[in-house]
Formats: structure tokens, C-alpha cells, sequence
């Protein structure tokens, strides 16, 4: 399985961005999708994650109310809409796949990743 992100760019604080993860090779039909990010000298930190049938859906405190997550099957394309963005929004952005429906906040549990897309949030 192969996974694409895109949608990463230059925004201002306030601002926001819509990333796009496909999958070549795979379906998110049959599994959990999970976006991950790694800050500037930070450890890769879960942001948010929704299961294969769309009912487990997951978030980090630190996005919740500002961030959704939404995955189109027939098109194999997982979404991740950022609004109300801040500076220590900046990071590198991943998206993953698992086969697992449960602590899909855990890195490990999680099998294909993307190669990343940058955002930045100026101030």
C-alpha cells in the first residue's frame, strides 16, 4: 500500500487547510485511517484517526473542535480539515493506515504511512 499526502502549505494563524491522504495499492473501505504530525524537534504525535466504517473516530485534545477527519471510500482518499489554525500547528503531516479498529491513537498499531506534507502557521 502506498499512501500520498498533499494539501500542506503556508497559512496565517487563523487560517485553514484541507489535507488529502490516497491510497494506491489498498482501500480505506476496510481500514483505519490516522493522520500524525511532527513538529520542529518533536516526536511524531497523534492528531486523528476515523475507523474503516467511519463510526470510530478519534481526535488529540489539542485539535478537537478545530480539526475533522473524513475518508471517501469509493475514491480512497482520507481528509483531514483544519480550521482556526495556531503556530504549534506547524509540523510535518502523516497519514497512516491499520487494520486494528481499537487505540488507533498508538503509532505502532499502525502499518503503512505517507511520506508527509509541511505546514506551517505564521504568526
Amino acid at each position: 500500500v502506498q499512501l500520498q499526502a498533499s494539501g500542506g502549505g503556508l497559512v496565517q494563524v487563523g487560517g485553514s487547510l484541507r489535507l488529502a491522504c490516497v491510497a494506491s495499492g489498498g482501500t480505506f473501505s476496510t481500514n483505519t485511517v490516522g493522520w500524525f504530525r511532527q513538529g520542529p524537534g518533536k516526536e511524531r504525535e497523534f492528531v486523528a484517526a476515523i475507523t474503516w466504517n467511519g463510526e470510530g473516530i478519534k481526535y488529540a485534545d489539542s485539535v478537537k473542535g478545530r480539526f475533522t477527519i473524513s475518508k471517501d471510500n469509493a475514491k480512497n482518499t482520507a481528509y483531514l480539515q483544519m480550521n482556526s489554525l495556531k503556530p504549534e500547528d506547524t509540523a510535518v503531516y502523516f497519514c497512516a493506515t491499520s487494520r486494528l479498529v481499537l487505540s488507533t491513537h498508538r503509532r505502532a498499531n499502525y502499518e503503512y504511512w505517507g511520506q508527509g506534507t509541511l505546514v506551517t502557521v505564521s504568526s
